[in-house]
């Protein structure tokens, strides 16, 4: 599904809303996500996921192509915790 795909079914679901308000709708999530993540804290939607940052350390590491050692920086990745209820749902037809 893509952006717009989200944002035509946020159309179709809420009765009453003109599909630019939809896509305001979805943009104003996605930047709030965005936002929260970049100042650091972490996102937790009840029952459906959690998005943690975490801090990776540098690290030795080695260009593939070349075959030469590079150090890897240090940086902050988002991982992605679904839900028990979530992963239920999504097994549920299985």
């Amino acid at each position: 599904m893509t952006k717009s795909d989200l944002i035509n079914k946020v159309y179709e679901k809420v009765t009453g809303l003109t599909k630019k308000e939809a896509a305001h709708f979805v943009n104003n999530v996605i930047e709030t996500i965005k936002w929260t993540l970049e100042s650091g804290e972490d996102i937790k939607i009840s029952g459906f996921v959690n998005f943690i940052l975490r801090e990776k350390e540098a690290r030795p590491g080695r260009n593939p192509k070349t075959g030469k050692n590079i150090e890897i920086s240090a940086r902050r990745v988002v991982t992605f915790w679904a839900s028990q209820i979530l992963k239920d749902a999504i097994n549920q037809n299985k």
